[in-house]
């Protein structure tokens, strides 16, 4: 491969293929949830069990979110969709990007770094349902 030239499959697992998620990263998320539930009228499609946010999927079909992270950092998050959630790591890290490990949820694969801004960056793949 030359400079940023990849052929083939493998340029299509590096690809942003769409957002799964935007959202806002919040220090109270319990009053994040029902402003957007009571205010805005959004109904939560999936709460977070251990409180830390919740996610609102909207008639578009888009999804947006309200999470609190483990660190105090506030401002927005962006779920980049990938067809290989390693490969684009590994893809992005030799390109400069700071990434964590891959971790497996029970319905997606994501890592999670930072854009010169420090909002948050999540590579995200999703897991076919059968």
């Amino acid at each position: 491969m030359t400079g940023d030239v990849i052929y083939g499959a493998y340029a299509r697992s590096m690809n942003i293929t769409g957002i799964d998620l935007t959202a806002y990263l919040v220090r109270d998320p319990d009053r994040a949830v029902a402003f957007y539930r009571d205010v805005l009228g959004m109904t939560p499609t999936a709460i977070d069990d251990q409180g830390r946010g919740a996610e609102f999927t909207l008639p578009d079909g888009s999804t947006f979110g309200v999470w609190k992270p483990d660190d105090a950092a506030t401002g927005g998050a962006i779920m980049f969709a990938v067809e290989d959630a390693r490969a684009a790591v590994e893809y992005y890290r030799a390109r400069g990007l700071g990434l964590s490990d891959v971790m497996e949820s029970p319905v997606c694969f994501m890592a999670f770094g930072a854009d010169p801004e420090g909002n948050a960056i999540i590579i995200h793949q999703r897991k076919t349902r059968d």
